[in-house]
């Protein structure tokens, strides 16, 4: 696996690939990697010959003090990793190559309606940095295919209506969640938990299926939500938000039948975030 921080270089290599027709696929990450990534590499060999992954710690989408600076960086093991499951790229660019006049000169991309609620009213700005790193990684790499963890299921939608908006001709790949043994979905965030509260911590799982099986069996919506609150709150949780929407992000009526819930709840300092799907009786 070669690493490259240079952006003529990553281009004279990827045009290389291209010339030889290679498929390239791209797994953007901000390092850190854990075996949700991974399970995101293993998914682009199966859409792609040319694997690129990259590590950008991108501060446009951290809010004021949020964790830009304590957000682990752990290259030489992330370079590690990355090699061992096949990877045969890796651009990792300084925040000065992406953004070379800065944060506040920096052209940025909005995604409208979908980016709105959940995360992004719980963090002002946050998909707006998202969609212009991606839309610049899109425009360095120009990949064929990408792929995306479902486990940030906002984000995955953005990124999608921003393929569809802007006429990128990538494919968007969704990729499952990966969850510890006791269901925690997998995130970079985890390691800030304490080990009393990653004890906890599956708990928030554990209340979305229990939601998910209630709202199955007809139980009402609103009331389910509501005890679905006071269960985090009354095991140390601050939740920002537990709601339930269709697939699409849209409110739920009497017509929806396939939904999703979504979940982001603190845990002392650490953020975490969740969601599950279900199909709502008739």
């Amino acid at each position: 696996m070669r690493t490259l921080r240079d952006i003529p270089e990553l281009r004279e290599t990827l045009g290389a690939y291209r010339r030889r027709g290679q498929r390239i696929a791209l797994v953007p990450t901000m390092g850190n990697l854990h075996a949700g990534h991974l399970a995101l590499v293993e998914a682009a060999r199966r859409h792609g010959d040319v694997v690129v992954a990259t590590i950008f710690v991108n501060p446009l989408q951290f809010g004021p003090n949020e964790d830009l600076d304590a957000y682990p960086r752990t290259m030489v093991d992330d370079q590690a990793k990355l090699e061992e499951a096949g990877c045969d790229l890796l651009f990792a660019p300084d925040t000065a190559m992406l953004y070379p006049r800065g944060m506040d000169e920096q052209t940025r991309v909005c995604v409208p309606a979908v980016s709105e609620g959940l995360c992004g009213g719980a963090r002002p700005g946050h998909f707006d940095g998202v969609s212009t790193v991606v839309s610049i990684l899109f425009n360095l790499v120009q990949p064929d295919t990408a792929c995306f963890g479902e486990k940030d299921y906002q984000q995955l939608a953005v990124i999608r209506k921003l393929v569809e908006d802007l006429h990128f001709p990538v494919e968007i790949v969704g990729v499952p969640i990966v969850r510890a043994e006791d269901g925690l979905a997998l995130s970079s965030r985890n390691g800030y938990l304490a080990p009393d509260q990653r004890a906890i911590a599956p708990l928030l799982y554990q209340t979305l299926c229990e939601l998910r099986d209630a709202l199955e069996a007809g139980e009402p919506v609103t009331a389910s939500l509501g005890a679905g609150l006071a269960r985090l709150r009354e095991n140390g949780f601050e939740p920002d938000y537990l709601e339930l929407r269709g697939l699409d992000l849209a409110p739920v009526d009497e017509s929806t039948r396939d939904a999703v819930l979504l979940a982001a709840a603190r845990l002392g300092p650490t953020r975490l975030i969740d969601n599950l799907t279900l199909t709502l009786p008739r």
